[in-house]
């Protein structure tokens, strides 16, 4: 059923934009940063996706938010703001250069996640990957540069870009690209190139961008591939967990809360203007086998594990080193990984 208020799409006819869904329990942490941006407008690309829709949640009670997306991906019924007064959902895709210019006019804050993600779509369709997170991306900076004002663009970029062997990397660390033809690197280097850009924007331009590179972020509202969701969601039902090889790759997970705090605050610290930050929790780090265990264990499922092969090239190893984001920005992950798959599996239980 669609319900709420009527907006605007980028050509201007009216249409409806709430969607009745199952609503998950609000996590919200309602901490004093989040004040610290009010009567703001904040453009989100990618707002109806996992980490935009939890970021506009966070921002709605004391801003106005616009979410620029093509809902194909859609976390938006899985929020708390189906009905809020202050949001505005465009249906636009990032490649329509026009559309994405009138949606962001009246804008003085840019958070841009829109782009192509997810290992299986990323190798079903190489080069949408690789024009969306790199002319996509360019289109968004080009917009914000042609603001009157701009106060800030935060741009999304991935750990993939340190390779497949990334222990306690640091931004300064060299990025990886593998070898060429592989279809799931285009995802990395699509998105080192949106970094470079971005950069390039705010030397070149003056243009106050800030880039975050998410380590596996997880949790309710989760929307398309994620291990952490699928591992969670058959655990549920009692079907068997997939891991991919022989389950040996280690990775650190980042809880969805974690990530929006880093996300505000890179909205706000002067400090974050032309920087990169790895955004993660370097001490929730487990095997992919040892993450399917402890989600068994931690919701008394009675799925079994079962070994199947990789259908690509795999990360084996992914932790970050956050020192920086702590320095700067005063971030630090806050949800440990028990705690974070506790209160995905208690979301998914309800929509179940």
């Amino acid at each position: 059923m669609v319900r709420g208020r009527r907006t605007k799409d980028g050509r201007g006819s009216a249409i409806r934009r709430r969607v009745r869904a199952p609503a998950l329990q609000k996590e919200g942490r309602g901490s004093s940063r989040d004040s610290r941006l009010r009567d703001k407008t904040v453009f989100i690309t990618g707002g109806a996706g996992f980490i935009g829709s939890a970021v506009a949640e966070r921002l709605l009670p004391s801003n106005r938010v616009i979410i620029y997306d093509n809902l194909s991906r859609n976390a938006l019924p899985y929020r708390h703001i189906a009905d809020h007064p202050n949001l505005d959902v465009v249906r636009g895709d990032i490649l329509d250069v026009e559309r994405l210019r009138r949606a962001l006019a009246d804008s003085a804050y840019v958070i841009h996640c829109a782009g192509i993600t997810g290992v299986d779509t990323v190798v079903k369709d190489p080069v949408q990957t690789m024009k969306v997170n790199m002319i996509g991306s360019a289109n968004v900076l080009e917009a914000a540069a042609t603001l009157k004002y701009c106060a800030r663009v935060v741009c999304f970029s991935t750990s993939e870009v340190f390779g497949p062997l990334a222990y306690r990397s640091e931004e300064s660390s060299p990025a990886v690209l593998g070898v060429a033809g592989q279809a799931r690197l285009t995802y990395a280097v699509s998105k080192l190139a949106e970094e470079h850009l971005a950069h390039a924007y705010f030397k070149g331009q003056g243009l106050p961008t800030v880039v975050l590179r998410p380590f596996n972020v997880y949790g309710p509202g989760q929307v398309g591939e994620g291990a952490l969701r699928t591992f969670i969601l058959r655990a549920l039902e009692g079907e068997p967990i997939h891991v991919h090889g022989d389950g040996t790759q280690i990775r650190a997970w980042c809880y969805i809360d974690d990530m929006v705090d880093a996300v505000l605050l890179c909205l706000v610290s002067p400090r974050a203007v032309g920087e990169s930050f790895n955004i993660g929790n370097q001490r929730a780090v487990v095997t992919v086998y040892g993450l399917a265990n402890a989600v068994i264990r931690l919701l008394n499922s009675k799925s079994r594990i079962e070994f199947v092969p990789r259908p690509s090239a795999d990360i084996e190893l992914r932790v970050p080193r956050v020192d920086k984001a702590k320095a700067v920005l005063g971030f630090e992950a806050k949800v440990d990984l028990e705690e974070g798959i506790r209160r995905t599996a208690d979301s998914y239980r309800r929509i179940l």
